[in-house]
């Protein structure tokens, strides 16, 4: 025991370190990928190694390769950080190592999940009623939805899809914006609807799905099984599609709602932002991140579903030795996954550091970061190239060749970290504020590291 204890903290006491030295860290660094291989490989030990020294040479050999993603200037791919509260609980979680699948499996695990999960629904003003099931990340939680989706829409019209499967079903019609995520045309082929059944629908000026070209689409399609796919924030953009009116015109015609709000659903949480999701209740099923700007620990996100019992329907299973399955539908029951790590504890920790406050607080600081980018980087004569309404900024530098040029070098200085991106056909650099450290200072800081390396 006094060897596991020493061990524990070395980890713990390391971790602590690493998170207190990333705002004077370098973000990004040049990266030797082949000592980084030798670092890791050689011949699988054929003798035991003491933890603590696994732990060293572990320590030793990851250090060259990571990269500060947690810190207050890394802007790319909507990364968040994670916050001190959820951070210490996963540690928890790991060091309890509970099997989430339900109740009987860790009653502590489901208690956790179902106290956060309303939490959760309050903040993002999805019905009371809604499942939630924990999952890894927004492309499971699309496959969720999607997956109750296919369930009802397929029952409606007379087919058990989880009995019978695809081959003979009634077709599917899957209209989406023409800028949805990727993840979810991977759903689609993951539940064997495959990416020629979308229709895709024209984006506004600044991403937002066009409601003029989704009215005709629903008018003009075949009859059938329809899923659309709304999206709350564009990935490049953060546009949010006009929630209210487009669920109301789908379900006239019969159709399933599903909305990918990776991170965009988060601006639900604020007052400042909350217009921007009107009408978000309206839906039948919803994705959403906590890794992102929640600030959650890898790997954490949600699947919620209107109708519980299509949501478990779609995903659940029995056998005759999993005790305690049946009844209302917890856990795994709502996900993809029998054997899940306990990450609850993390999302309720998270959600018990912050409050709702907290959380809104958290949503307008990192808009209003975004903007002093966009302001600073204006001020420069760089162009702006979207309309900035969340915390996304898309800038350009002049012809394609010499924005990808800007980005490299921004990405090899370390000061901060931003991503390129292709927009509109045009090459443009991408940032993503969404870390609930960073400050104005860093704001301030990138921008003028930025307009050095321009220049």
């Amino acid at each position: 025991m006094e060897d596991l204890n020493r061990l524990f903290r070395l980890a713990a006491d390391h971790a602590a370190d690493y998170r207190l030295s990333l705002p004077d860290r370098p973000v990004g660094v040049p990266i030797d990928h082949a000592a980084l291989a030798d670092a890791f490989s050689g011949p699988l030990p054929t003798t035991p190694c003491p933890p603590q020294q696994v732990l060293a040479d572990l320590l030793a050999a990851a250090e060259p390769g990571l990269v500060a993603s947690a810190g207050p200037r890394y802007f790319g791919f909507v990364v968040g950080g994670a916050l001190p509260a959820a951070t210490a609980a996963d540690i928890l979680a790991a060091g309890w190592d509970q099997l989430a699948f339900n109740a009987v499996a860790s009653p502590a695990a489901m208690a956790a999940e179902a106290a956060a999960g309303t939490w959760l629904k309050q903040l993002l003003r999805i019905p009371a009623a809604a499942s939630v099931g924990f999952v890894t990340g927004c492309q499971a939680a699309n496959t969720a939805g999607l997956a109750a989706a296919r369930h009802q829409v397929l029952a409606e019209a007379g087919w058990d899809v989880e009995r019978r499967g695809l081959v003979g079903a009634p077709p599917i019609r899957v209209i989406a914006g023409e800028e949805r995520h990727g993840t979810i045309d991977r759903s689609l082929r993951l539940l064997g609807l495959g990416t020629d059944a979308v229709q895709p629908v024209r984006a506004g000026s600044n991403g937002a799905i066009d409601l003029g070209s989704l009215r005709e689409a629903l008018r003009a399609g075949p009859p059938g099984p329809t899923i659309v796919c709304l999206q709350s924030g564009n990935v490049n953009t953060g546009a949010c599609d006009e929630l209210r009116e487009a669920c109301e015109l789908v379900h006239r015609h019969g159709g399933w709602v599903h909305v990918d709000g990776a991170f965009g659903l988060w601006a639900a949480a604020s007052p400042t932002t909350r217009h921007l999701v009107d009408g978000l209740e309206l839906a039948d099923s919803w994705a959403c991140d906590g890794h992102k700007w929640l600030n959650l620990p890898y790997d954490s996100a949600f699947a919620f579903c209107a109708r519980p019992d299509i949501h478990a329907a779609a995903l659940s299973y029995a056998a005759a030795y999993l005790v305690g399955s049946g009844g209302v539908p917890v856990g795994a029951d709502l996900t993809a996954e029998s054997s899940r790590r306990a990450r609850g504890f993390a999302v309720w920790a998270g959600l018990r550091e912050l409050g709702s406050d907290g959380v809104a607080a958290l949503v307008d600081r990192c808009c209003a970061l975004a903007r002093r980018f966009a302001e600073g980087l204006t001020a420069a004569n760089f162009e702006v190239a979207n309309e900035v309404v969340l915390n996304q900024v898309l800038v350009g530098f002049g012809d394609d060749a010499r924005t990808d040029q800007v980005v490299a070098a921004v990405q090899a200085d370390g000061t901060c970290w931003a991503g390129g991106t292709t927009w509109r056909g045009r090459r443009l650099m991408r940032i993503s504020v969404s870390n609930a450290t960073t400050t104005e200072a860093d704001v301030d800081r990138s921008v003028a590291a930025i307009i050095r390396l321009a220049a």
